[in-house]
């Protein structure tokens, strides 16, 4: 059957698990807030040294205005899960590595959704991130394998994020592209450079970097880029191919201080002129957004998100066609006790000077959508 891989995956870590050490937080996969990784996560040390279990299961409902219906379980309602997914790493000594499998889907506020299962199949596979790490000092170390982006400010899978959905800017972003990267870290510095095929494209032709500096315990500048040295000829046309040829930039900024986390950041991206696939001009793309979570109690956060796009270019093919713009906002509270946690978003999606838009006909010029996520992380 369909889940018979990711059913064996959960029975062998239940079985590993029951003779298991526990062992401290892990840093991987990351969280933004204001979920929290297990702080016990399963270890076992199989002769190779110490092994950690970890995952997150977790379910979503969401109703939505305007409709696209653009793919299965975009409709006014839906109930789904989000992640049943086991993350299994080693994160110490010279040889380390981190697999991460099961199912997810990955809301995107404007963006049709589309069901776990067929998200899965979609995108990354049932194993969306997995790499081998060589980490021959403490400030630096060598991954291969399918890698977290460098780019933006919110990760890929919902649990990692201030909000169940992720945003206008991050639906523009690569995600999880193969590759080698390069990682130093010395004090307030960090840096990573990755060679690595852009937007999943399989044409490993992109490079990407992301430079931060911790100014002092709270406050922390970073700037990101990637872009394709070359150009890429595809048999197909569509949206990833075309964002293949091309750049994007952020420069970031984050506070950290309890109770707030606020993380602004601003997005330009650039895709070059195609005129073999019917782009006969760049296209250019700005926008910015701001993020942040207040924590009202160890159990109870708010977050929120607001951010602004706009695309340049008589032919541009990003955002919601030519010159339009589109703008966004979600609130999201969350509850977290121990491993289980319930939250909400309620998001807010408006557009002018569209091409297409929501609805059936895709005429619309705004989307609301309410969504409720719980589940536990182990």
């Amino acid at each position: 059957m369909k889940f018979s891989g990711m059913t064996l995956l959960f029975a062998a870590a239940a079985t590993l698990a029951s003779t298991a050490a526990w062992a401290d937080p892990l840093a991987t996969p990351a969280m933004s807030g204001p979920l929290t990784a297990n702080p016990t996560p399963l270890s076992f040390d199989p002769g190779i040294g110490t092994i950690y279990v970890s995952g997150v299961a977790s379910g979503l409902a969401f109703y939505q205005s305007n409709e696209q219906r653009l793919s299965p379980g975009d409709d006014s309602s839906t109930l789904d899960y989000s992640n049943a997914q086991v993350s299994i790493q080693k994160t110490d000594g010279l040889v380390q590595f981190y697999v991460q499998a099961g199912e997810y889907s990955l809301p995107a506020v404007g963006a049709p959704y589309l069901r776990a299962s067929d998200n899965t199949t979609d995108t990354f596979g049932v194993v969306p991130v997995a790499y081998l790490k060589i980490a021959p000092t403490d400030t630096l170390s060598i991954q291969a394998g399918k890698l977290p982006t460098l780019i933006g400010a919110e990760y890929t899978f919902t649990t990692q994020n201030m909000n169940i959905e992720r945003g206008l800017l991050w639906y523009q972003e690569p995600a999880v592209s193969r590759g080698v990267q390069v990682n130093y870290a010395s004090g307030p510095i960090s840096v990573s450079a990755s060679l690595n095929d852009g937007y999943y494209s399989d044409r490993f032709n992109w490079l990407s970097g992301l430079a931060s500096y911790a100014i002092n315990s709270s406050n922390t500048i970073a700037f990101a880029a990637g872009g394709n040295f070359g150009a890429t000829n595809y048999s197909t046309f569509t949206s990833p191919y075309n964002l293949n040829n091309g750049q994007i930039y952020n420069l970031l900024y984050t506070y950290n201080s309890a109770p707030w986390i606020i993380n602004p950041y601003i997005q330009y991206q650039r895709v070059e002129k195609f005129a073999a696939r019917g782009l006969d001009a760049p296209g250019e793309d700005w926008g910015f957004g701001v993020l942040a979570n207040y924590s009202v109690s160890p159990t109870f956060n708010v977050s929120g998100r607001a951010e602004y796009e706009t695309s340049t270019g008589a032919d541009s093919l990003l955002l919601y066609g030519p010159k339009s713009k589109a703008w966004s906002f979600t609130v999201t509270p969350t509850w977290q006790h121990k491993l289980l946690f319930v939250r909400g978003d309620l998001s807010y999606t408006g557009l002018s000077d569209q091409s297409f838009g929501f609805g059936n006909a895709l005429t619309k010029d705004n989307q609301f959508r309410a969504m409720l996520e719980a589940g536990i992380v182990f």
